[in-house]
């Protein structure tokens, strides 16, 4: 096996120098190496940003109905698709950047610019993934397959994002967050809360892609590369923050208007708290501290799904109001009584006097007066 190292001198395995697993790719076979880190599986992180909003769509129209027991078949479902389409997107953003890739320190040593896998080599490996993803994409309801067709397009276009917009990572906002309108289709509903909690998802993938484009902020420069990170230059980390209270207000908000009010209010609070640390962290330190602060955006995405979860777990409160509700007032005392040992005990409807006369009491009365009645003329036999 060949040995792991970051430099990249010859005879040896060279591996990105912000590769997360380095110890677990070592375990891997020698011709695996450069595939995996061609999907990036050594830095998981994507994978969890890919697929926390899958949950946290699904989780978000359970808040209205509940968990149900076809959740536990989606859960590890989205999991598998997320690894899956994360990898495809990452091989085919290296396939379209292999040029940019050669010249940042950082992206030098990734297996296309490197060597370690040849462009027909790539290609092959994302039709692997990608066929792993329609087997997984087979598998969803009608509604969620539509929306899953419906990012594709986003997901071809980003890697060149970077090259027309200073806002590349808007665009990576609106491709990594999809999975929120899956994940919702998937329960069954697709509304407008479902639109707003989205756009607040999008804010959120602003402030942390942002945070990690803060490493690159000189190579891009030199290249001719856009990002955020360049455009908001000494104010990046605080603009960030602005896009993250944002994404706060925009998570409450649309749990509000779902029917969750206060398990939408404690959990925006919680993500924006998350958020204050980020900044506090980047504060002094800058482009050395991004690379962990962006990583544990991976809890501040959790924050989320996991209070969505915990909300769709428990009962909804009953509504309070300062009015009082109408009462019905029953008719009268209830027909049966219950009685211990099962017995029950039936009440005697009381016959109320009548204030009209019947026929036969009227007959009556007009005998009496001397009024002769005729009697009423027989329907003669068929």
């Amino acid at each position: 096996m060949n040995q792991i190292d970051t430099s990249g001198r010859p005879g040896l395995q060279a591996i990105p120098a912000d590769s997360a697993l380095p110890g677990l790719l070592a375990k891997l076979p020698d011709w695996m190496q450069p595939y995996a880190m061609l999907a990036r599986l050594d830095r998981p992180v994507g994978i969890w940003l890919l697929y926390l909003p899958c949950l946290i769509g699904l989780a978000f129209v359970r808040m209205r109905t509940g968990l149900y027991l076809v959740d536990l078949f989606w859960v590890p479902l989205f999991l598998l698709g997320a690894v899956a389409m994360r990898g495809a997107g990452c091989t085919w953003n290296d396939i379209t950047d292999r040029d940019f890739d050669a010249q940042v320190a950082r992206t030098a040593l990734r297996p296309l610019p490197s060597g370690a896998v040849t462009l027909r080599e790539a290609f092959v490996f994302l039709g692997v993934q990608l066929a792993v993803g329609l087997a997984v994409w087979a598998c969803l309801p009608g509604d969620a397959k539509l929306a899953a067709l419906c990012a594709l397009p986003l997901v071809a276009a980003y890697p060149f994002m970077k090259r027309v917009t200073w806002w590349p990572q808007a665009w990576l906002g609106l491709t990594f967050n999809w999975g929120v309108w899956v994940g919702a289709a998937t329960a069954g509903s697709l509304t407008v809360p479902v639109f707003v909690l989205y756009a607040g998802l999008v804010l959120w993938t602003i402030a942390y892609d942002t945070i990690y484009a803060l490493q690159d902020r000189e190579d891009d420069a030199l290249i001719g590369v856009r990002s955020t990170a360049r455009l908001f230059g000494k104010r990046a980390v605080l603009v960030s923050f602005c896009f993250h209270m944002g994404a706060a207000a925009l998570v409450a908000l649309a749990a509000v208007t779902n029917g969750s009010v206060r398990a939408g209010a404690v959990t925006a609070l919680a993500f924006l708290a998350h958020g204050l640390w980020q900044v506090v962290r980047l504060k002094g330190s800058q482009e050395q501290a991004a690379l962990s602060v962006f990583k544990s955006n991976v809890w501040a995405g959790a924050i989320i799904a996991g209070g969505f979860t915990l909300a769709a777990m428990l009962p909804t409160p009953a509504p309070r109001t300062l009015f009082a509700e109408h009462e019905i007032v029953p008719a009268g005392p209830p027909e049966k009584v219950a009685l211990p040992f099962g017995l029950e005990l039936k009440r005697t409807p009381q016959m109320v006097p009548a204030d009209t006369w019947m026929a036969s009491d009227v007959l009556r009365a007009l005998e009496a007066e001397g009024v002769v009645v005729p009697e009423p003329m027989s329907e003669p036999a068929e």
